[in-house]
């Protein structure tokens, strides 16, 4: 799997992007909250990503943070919410209002997303509850202090693509210690669950 790009933004078009990367040329999606923090043409970036496989296709997701790429995975667990869907639903609102909106029960703000209907909102906020845990404003979406910060962002990212939830993710890598690669923090994490 694709973890993330780094190389030159050449081309951008919401929601698409181009990335040349040692020179190969990556075509990626990416909901506007990425596309407010691109440099200019030509600037150097690195973006997280996610491949969707698909029978007719391959498609790379880009994302600027760790936070909105757990939400965008998050989102793919919800039945009936695809791709295109969490796309826009990142491109409509900041991954801590949706964790707002999900912890109020607010459906009637999740509608004014383009594509989501009531019934769509209202399974939102069923199915992410459980996964934004009870501590959805600070870590739950996947923006817990680590996330994005070297190895244990990557760390933290991994766990919750793993199927941890973010809270319990964060408590497995504050139990793991400080210190070491992306690796031997899942390691260490990993072991720390297998324990408790």
């Amino acid at each position: 799997m694709i973890g993330s790009l780094e190389g030159k933004l050449a081309h951008k078009a919401p929601p698409h992007l181009l990335l040349e990367v040692g020179g190969v040329g990556y075509e990626v999606e990416a909901p506007m909250s990425t596309f407010y923090g691109l440099p200019a043409l030509g600037e150097k970036v690195r973006l997280l990503t996610h491949l969707v496989v698909r029978e007719d296709a391959h498609v790379l997701f880009a994302f600027a943070t760790a936070e909105e790429r757990a939400l965008f995975r998050n989102l793919l667990k919800v039945s009936g919410v695809g791709p295109r869907m969490a796309l826009a639903i990142l491109s409509g609102v900041t991954a801590a209002a949706f964790a707002q909106c999900v912890r109020e029960g607010d459906a009637a703000s999740l509608t004014r997303i383009p594509g989501v209907g009531r019934k769509t909102a209202e399974r939102l906020i069923i199915e992410m509850r459980d996964r934004l845990g009870d501590a959805a404003g600070d870590a739950a979406v996947g923006a817990p202090a680590l996330a994005g910060h070297g190895a244990a962002g990557e760390a933290w990212s991994a766990l919750v693509a793993l199927g941890y939830k973010p809270a319990e993710a964060t408590r497995l890598l504050k139990n793991a210690g400080e210190g070491g690669g992306t690796e031997e923090l899942i390691r260490r994490a990993l072991q720390s669950a297998a324990r408790d």
